[in-house]
Order: structure tokens, then C-alpha cells, then sequence
């Protein structure tokens, strides 16, 4: 964790002479620039200088040229060491409240339509039934992310709080995510905060499936089980192994075989799903932040493979199940490149990471592993269901 703080007290230049020669220093509002020449390239000399400035409350960047206020403008030529206050994210995170309980709403809704079956339109109050499914869903999305916030936090490095996306589909949900806005100083912390969410999900998820499978399906369940008996195509969420394992664990093995369970398994599910899909090992994901924590540059080679392997896992779903299944792998596919175009996260520190951490982060993948099944939604036919 960062030490004591006193953003009043900046470091004088005399206190880094050595890796970079200041000729200037301005201020612009809260930013104290630096204006000099670099004597180290400029990764050494954040890794350098982050301490020093890190214990005085300071963050710093590197750049040529600086444009601020309308009083100070420096020439895109001339290097400036930005110092800022590091920020603790104050204030009333007003939008972040906002669309929580937009997506409480739309969870609701969600829960309310396509699993509980309320008829929402003549008995609105009813919708109030589902708060099942909205706690299961956000919990499983909000543990993930507040996982990702305090380990930032125990970091001292600034993040937001989640922000939940509502989007009125049989989820209620496109998930949550936080905003990290400070600079990761060492591989450590990268690691720290890019596992904390998927082990913090993964033990939400399980106490949710375990929860929904102590519960009896709802009635309007039972007659959905038995689509085979109509005309219309079924939509399947198949069952990743760690769901399997924990029904049969807690004793509901057949009333997973059976494919008829409380709508508060499925929060569970969709917490497998998303722990697998953060987990990819590219960019900015969970997985591609554990990635380059463990492996360092390294880690560019693992990520140029993940979207032909999506891509690869699409054609196989295809060949095995139709098109519509491989859906979801194709995008995230495309997604994937996009990602591995961007790179991932580069802490200030680069040194190499412990061997407890190496083995926790082939722990957290290998978890990962456990929720992942190549169709996890199919549709089909009610005949072919039948047979």
C-alpha cells in the first residue's frame, strides 16, 4: 500500500537531478510540470521517480509537449514530467448509483418476462416476484467488480466504482465494469487486481448456484420443461462443468439433468459465463492483465493466438451445432483482435512476479477452465429435443 501523503509538499527538482535535468517547473492548476531534459528513457525514469512521487501523494507521466490552460503552453518538442495529485475518486459517484438501479429495473424486468412469466403489463406489482434473480444477477456481476475496486484501492491506485450496463435482454444485464484511472506501479498489483474479480465472482457464483439449487423451480417452469410438446424452437443454456460439479456436491445432480431449475441457478451460470470470458488472456481483461503480470512482454504472444482459437472454437460449434450457436464466439473473436491491438495494462514496475502468485494465477485459469463449455446457449427444436 502507498505510504503517507502530503500533495502539498511535491519533490524539489534537486531530488531527481540524476535521471532527469529540469530547467522550468509551472504549475496548471493542480498539475506541477517539469519542464528538462530526460537522462534515462522514459520507462526507467517512471520506475525511478514513482516512489519518490508516489510518497509525497503525487502521480506522474512522462510526455513531449504539454497543452493545459489557456496560460500554459509548452512546444510538442520540449519534455515535461506531469505530477498530479493522485485522486481518491471523492464525490458522490452520482452516475454510477444511477445506473445501478437502472439495471436493478431491467434485471427485474428480465426476471419478471422471461423466467417468472409475470404478466407485467396487467399485474406490474408482480414484477416486485423476481427480486431473486435480481440479486442473484448482481451479485455475481457486483462481487466481481467490487473485487477488482478494493484490491485497487489496497494498491493506491485510483479506480471508480462499478458500473453496471442495463440492456433489457433475458439477463437484464451486459455486466459491470470499473474504471481504473491511476497507474499500476508494480506487476504485483497488476496481478492483484486483475484476479481479485475472478476469484471474488467465482465465490459469489457458487454460493448463488448452490442457493437456486436448494430451491424448488417455479410452476410456470414445470409446462417450459416440457416444450418438446410444442411446435416452438427451445432456447438452451447448457451447463459448464463447475455447475455440474457443485450440483453434485450439494445433492441436485438430477435436477440438473432434468434442465429444470430455480431462475437463481441461472445467476449462477451467467457468473461462469462472465468468468470465462474475462479470463481470455488478451488486453485488458482479467485473464490479460494475469497474463502480463506473470509473463511480462511476453504475454503479446498468448494474446495473438486467442482470436484464432475463438475463431477456431466458432467453426467447430458450427460444423457441430449450426450457426446460430457460434454466435458468440465469433464476436468475441472480433472482439479479441481489437483487444490484442490495444495491448494490455504496463505497470511502472516491471521486475518479475513471485512464484505464489505464478502458481494462484494457473489456479485462477484452471477455475476458469471449469466454467466453460463450447455451446453455452443453443437453440433447438422442439422435435429434436423430444427425440
Amino acid at each position: 500500500m502507498t505510504g503517507s501523503r502530503d500533495a502539498d509538499r511535491p519533490p524539489s527538482p534537486d531530488e531527481f537531478s540524476g535521471v532527469f535535468d529540469v530547467y522550468e517547473v509551472r504549475r496548471d492548476e493542480d498539475a506541477i510540470l517539469y519542464v528538462g531534459q530526460p537522462l534515462a528513457n522514459g520507462d526507467e525514469l517512471e520506475r525511478q521517480l514513482w516512489q519518490t512521487f508516489d510518497a509525497r501523494g503525487y502521480e506522474i507521466r512522462l510526455q513531449q509537449g504539454y497543452r493545459g490552460s489557456e496560460d500554459v503552453h509548452l512546444s510538442r518538442g520540449e519534455y515535461v514530467l506531469v505530477a498530479r495529485p493522485s485522486s481518491t475518486s471523492g464525490g458522490f459517484p452520482r452516475t454510477n448509483v444511477i445506473l445501478f438501479f437502472l439495471t436493478i429495473a431491467s434485471t427485474l424486468l428480465a426476471g419478471s418476462v422471461f423466467w417468472y412469466q409475470i404478466p407485467v403489463t396487467e399485474q406490474p406489482l408482480r414484477m416486485l416476484e423476481a427480486w431473486p434473480f435480481v440479486v442473484a444477477i448482481m451479485g455475481v456481476l457486483g462481487v466481481h467488480e467490487l473485487g477488482h475496486y478494493v484490491m485497487s484501492r489496497y494498491h493506491g491506485v485510483d479506480a471508480t466504482l462499478p458500473y453496471f450496463i442495463p440492456v433489457p435482454t433475458v439477463i437484464g444485464s451486459l455486466g459491470a465494469v470499473i474504471r481504473i484511472k491511476g497507474r499500476i506501479p508494480d506487476r504485483k498489483a497488476l496481478f492483484d487486481i486483475g484476479v481479485a474479480g475472478p476469484l471474488a465472482g467465482l465465490v459469489a457464483t457458487v454460493v448463488v448456484t448452490a442457493v437456486g439449487l436448494h430451491l424448488d423451480p417455479l410452476a410456470v417452469q414445470e409446462p417450459a420443461g416440457s416444450a418438446a410438446s410444442g411446435e416452438q424452437p427451445v432456447v438452451l443454456f447448457n451447463h459448464p462443468p463447475l455447475l455440474e460439479l457443485i450440483a453434485t456436491l450439494v445433492g441436485a445432480g438430477g435436477q440438473v439433468e432434468d434442465g429444470v431449475v430455480h431462475p437463481v441457478v441461472f445467476g449462477g451460470w451467467v457468473g461462469m459465463l462472465v468468468t470465462l470470458l474475462n479470463m481470455l488472456p488478451v488486453g485488458q481483461l482479467d485473464g490479460g492483465h494475469i497474463i502480463r503480470a506473470m509473463f511480462g512482454d511476453r504475454q503479446r504472444y498468448i494474446a495473438t493466438l486467442v482470436p484464432g482459437a475463438l475463431f477456431t472454437l466458432a467453426l467447430y460449434v458450427f460444423l457441430t451445432s449450426g450457426w446460430q450457436s457460434m454466435t458468440i464466439w465469433i464476436l468475441w473473436g472480433i472482439f479479441a483482435i481489437g483487444l490484442a491491438y490495444s495491448g494490455p495494462a504496463r505497470p511502472i514496475d516491471d521486475s518479475a512476479l513471485d512464484r505464489k502468485r505464478i502458481v494462484l494465477g494457473i489456479v485462477t485459469f484452471v477455475l476458469a477452465a471449469l466454467c466453460f463449455t463450447p455451446i453455452p446457449v443453443e437453440i433447438v427444436e422442439a422435435a429434436e429435443l423430444a427425440g
